[in-house]
């Protein structure tokens, strides 16, 4: 899990919007998306590895991944939260 410290002062590489963390039951729709194959990436690319947690812009409308503690900090590596039903 990373640091409250970190989160904050971590920004979206897109437009430098603050972050937060995603809450569990976030989570929980993600990666059973995941888990259907229905979760593209700003690739384009389906989303195969479940997410240990994510950073979630402030508006809403992307989450950066968080994988083995890792947060993909790229814009191309961002879901899109539209996508979730």
């Amino acid at each position: 899990m990373l640091k409250q410290e970190l989160v904050e002062i971590l920004a979206c590489p897109e437009n430098h919007s603050r972050l937060k963390l995603a809450d569990s039951q976030l989570l929980q729709r993600l990666n059973a998306a995941i888990a259907r194959g229905e979760l593209k990436n700003k690739a384009g690319q389906v989303v195969a590895t479940a997410l240990g947690g994510g950073l979630v812009r402030v508006d809403g409308m992307v989450v950066y991944p968080i994988i083995d503690e890792i947060p993909m900090m790229l814009v191309d590596q961002a879901i899109p939260l539209d996508q979730l039903p």
